[in-house]
């Protein structure tokens, strides 16, 4: 079964789509939790951080540089988050990892 990310992906779900290249896809997200919430996904389905493998090590690398891409395109000078969650009591609500880029608004510690 094919997740709302892949989905999104191919083009059968919209999202709007701020960056793209041949490994990942950036999108708004739907629901956001601060001024500027995207999303980096990476194109290849790798369910979880904590699952990724030794040859996914280009593609992790690429969605944090990615996230740092997009935190300068939205002018995110003051400072910005990035979140991966993994599992039930991480907070993951879509089997497919991604990575959450916040900001926009001061951050508070601890989260969650």
């Amino acid at each position: 079964m094919s997740t709302i990310f892949e989905k999104i992906i191919k083009r059968e779900i919209p999202a709007e789509i701020i960056y793209e290249d041949s490994v990942c896809i950036a999108i708004r997200d739907v629901a956001p939790q601060a001024p500027t919430h995207a999303l980096v996904i990476p194109k290849k389905p790798i369910l979880r951080i904590g699952e990724a493998q030794e040859d996914d090590i280009e593609i992790v690398g690429r969605l944090l540089l990615v996230a740092g891409k997009i935190a300068r395109t939205e002018k995110l000078d003051k400072g910005f988050r990035i979140i991966i969650n993994n599992g039930e009591h991480g907070g993951e609500t879509v089997p497919h990892l991604h990575v959450h880029i916040i900001g926009g608004r001061q951050m508070s510690w601890p989260p969650g």
